[in-house]
């Protein structure tokens, strides 16, 4: 009886949690449940599930990305430049950003596995290249139409309609016209990755070198392929959350990615706690972002101090995680 009790509070604990949240805050703040506050929700979880899953790919072949973040804002700031200064339409714009986030990821994936720089020390510093050379450009300075450039002009470049959509535009078809176009686009990106990841050949292939790199070498794995082809999913999801940023925001604002990092490494582990996986996962990446949204958005609306919010996600992380391996690592003790 107490093993049964154990499977089912690993596999099924979190989720009950994440339920009791939703009727705890469904209670405690008025309007929490309803259409526009999920809408909320659902708004703030799109770019951070979206750099979350990219984390995942990472996190899957044995190694971690804390460049996601300054990728992200880089990209928001490329898209701006390329929009409003250099006076591109949306579809190079939008190349531009993408090739910019497979280019980064293919250099982490280089210095990890042919320099043999750790993955933390190669991703740190890359934050730090990317935070700074973002900069440049403006001087530091936010991005936006009409804004005098160092040499004295004036920016006369727009944010597109096309562009500005992919931010914006809300879908009818769901709760009253309020399924925001990122939210789409996120749920798209899980089911590739949860498939892919799950379903296919390259995916066991990339679970295998995470957990034994060396064994899955042997029996003839391109591991370091794999590996820099993670860093590069990881990349190029990161510039669609800084693209969906921009698009939302209409300006390249350079400190408006501050917080997603943080978040979207907290959402890639609490998925290690989703039905008991103790490995990363897509779909348990998916639900950690929207226990991290939901989390926020009921702290926000009960007037929670901004400053605890942080506290909170970390006291709830750390929790998760101790659930997940402790209760696991009993399970393992009992024979199961």
């Amino acid at each position: 009886m107490n093993d049964r009790l154990l499977d089912f509070a690993i596999r099924y604990g979190f989720l009950i949690l994440l339920a009791g949240l939703i009727v705890y805050f469904s209670l405690a703040a008025p309007g929490f449940f309803g259409p526009l506050s999920a809408a909320f929700v659902l708004q703030s979880v799109a770019i951070t599930g979206i750099l979350a899953l990219g984390v995942t790919c990472t996190l899957v072949v044995g190694g971690f990305d804390l460049s996601i973040g300054a990728v992200a804002t880089s990209a928001l700031m490329l898209s701006a430049y390329s929009m409003v200064i250099l006076e591109h339409p949306t579809v190079v714009a939008v190349f531009l950003c993408l090739g910019m986030g497979a280019l980064v990821g293919f250099i982490n994936g280089i210095l990890i596995v042919k320099f043999r720089v750790p993955d933390l020390l190669a991703t740190l510093g890359m934050m730090f290249l990317l935070i700074g050379l973002q900069r440049i450009p403006t001087q530091g300075n936010s991005i936006a139409t009409g804004m005098t450039l160092a040499d004295g002009t004036v920016a006369e470049g727009t944010f597109s309609a096309a562009f500005l959509w992919l931010g914006r535009h809300r879908f009818d078809v769901v709760i009253d016209r309020l399924l925001p176009m990122p939210v789409v686009i996120f749920v798209a990106i899980a089911v590739v990755i949860w498939l892919f990841l799950g379903f296919t050949r390259h995916g066991r292939l990339m679970y295998a070198i995470g957990s034994n790199e060396r064994a899955a070498a042997l029996v003839g794995t391109p591991v370091n392929r794999y590996k820099i082809a993670a860093y590069m999913i990881s990349g190029v999801t990161a510039s669609i959350g800084g693209i969906l940023l921009a698009a939302r925001l209409g300006r390249g604002d350079i400190a408006s990615g501050n917080n997603l990092l943080l978040d979207s490494v907290a959402a890639a582990l609490i998925g290690f706690a989703v039905l008991g996986a103790a490995r990363p996962n897509a779909f348990g990446t998916a639900i950690g972002a929207l226990f991290v949204g939901i989390l926020l958005q009921g702290m926000t609306m009960m007037n929670a101090p901004y400053y605890t919010q942080d506290f909170v996600k970390g006291a709830v992380l750390v929790a998760a995680l101790v659930f997940t391996f402790y209760l696991s690592s009993r399970r393992s003790g009992t024979g199961h």
